[in-house]
């Protein structure tokens, strides 16, 4: 009578049964499971009592395998090498083109993630690896990553892998709540006493970018005014944390253009009157000479440049320029 699946010793028994028989020794398969030799034994017995066979022939010093045994053995490492090779194909990368992108938390979240929705909700196919972080700029140089967003003028020479993207370009934004409950504020004069949402100067450690972030200390001082004890409500090192608390009503921010553009669109944010600060330094697309031959790359940068020419036509604020004051 056949013995059905459900009847069928541990998968566990099986698994020591052919350390044990690749050994021929209950100790060795003990060492190489942690377990101890009086453990294999028991296990082996309890294998044999629910076949009803003796798999082992069991000598003084040694153990030999009964003609039993032998099928056994063969039957399990036949099947156990199927189960790796099923679990190895599960696990294999797929076939679906991937494009592995960089840059910082902001970025990534605020502005190549919208990108990145809308590319593929034309190519769903294409999978995306998006690796943010403030302190780590190594991952630009990983020769996994496709793209990476570069920030400063001083980090790279322009060249053949670079794509330049948009000036560094900052202005005061808050929620239409706020402005209503708190507002107005007609210029840069009246932000002294507002709920002010600004960026720890450690945003980025060294390591990652060497220059520091645009602090409203700075923005008044390129706009001509002295706010000598000036004390904003929150202060992060977390530039999305700070632009959440922004569109929650909790006060005013500076907004990188490029990074709060589609939240002034969808009405989160609003622009408090026409004062942006335009930094002298960029952002660049860094593109993996090796990565243009992958599928779908050079069609995903491409679509960024399409998108970006089209999106900063007549959106391109000018306003005062900041250039060695930092």
């Amino acid at each position: 009578m056949l013995i059905k699946r459900r009847y069928l010793p541990s998968l566990g028994s099986f698994a020591t049964f052919e350390v044990a028989a690749k050994h021929l020794s209950f100790t060795l398969a003990g060492n190489e499971l942690n377990v101890t030799q009086a453990a294999i034994s028991q296990q082996i017995r309890g294998l044999e009592k629910s076949l009803g066979v003796t798999l082992f022939i069991r000598k003084h010093n040694s153990l030999e395998l009964t003609f039993d045994g032998q099928r056994l053995l063969t039957a399990v490492s036949g099947g156990l090498d199927k189960i790796c090779d099923a679990i190895n194909d599960i696990n294999a990368p797929s076939d679906l083109p991937m494009i592995t992108c960089s840059g910082t938390n902001a970025a990534i979240a605020f502005w190549l993630k919208s990108l990145v929705d809308r590319f593929r909700s034309e190519r769903p196919d294409v999978r995306f690896v998006l690796l943010a972080s403030d302190e780590d700029d190594t991952l630009r140089n990983f020769d996994e990553v496709d793209l990476s967003l570069i920030c400063g003028n001083e980090r790279c020479e322009v060249g053949e892998n670079l794509r330049y993207l948009f000036p560094d370009i900052v202005q005061p934004v808050c929620s239409p709540d706020y402005l209503e409950r708190h507002g107005p504020f007609p210029d840069p004069l009246s932000l002294g006493h507002a709920d002010l949402l600004d960026l720890h100067r450690k945003h980025w450690t060294s390591d990652a970018i060497g220059w520091h972030p645009v602090t409203w200390d700075d923005w008044f001082r390129a706009n001509g005014l002295d706010v000598p004890h000036l004390s904003p409500i929150m202060i992060s090192n977390n530039y999305p944390l700070l632009v959440n608390a922004a569109i929650k009503g909790e006060g005013i921010v500076l907004g990188w253009h490029h990074l709060v553009r589609s939240l002034l669109d969808e009405g989160a944010l609003r622009t408090l009157f026409d004062a942006p600060l335009r930094v002298d330094r960029g952002y660049y697309l860094k593109v993996n000479r090796a990565s243009l031959d992958k599928p779908h790359v050079q069609e995903f940068i491409d679509f960024v440049l399409t998108d970006l020419a089209a999106s900063e036509q007549g959106h391109q604020p000018r306003g005062v320029a900041m250039g060695d004051i930092l």
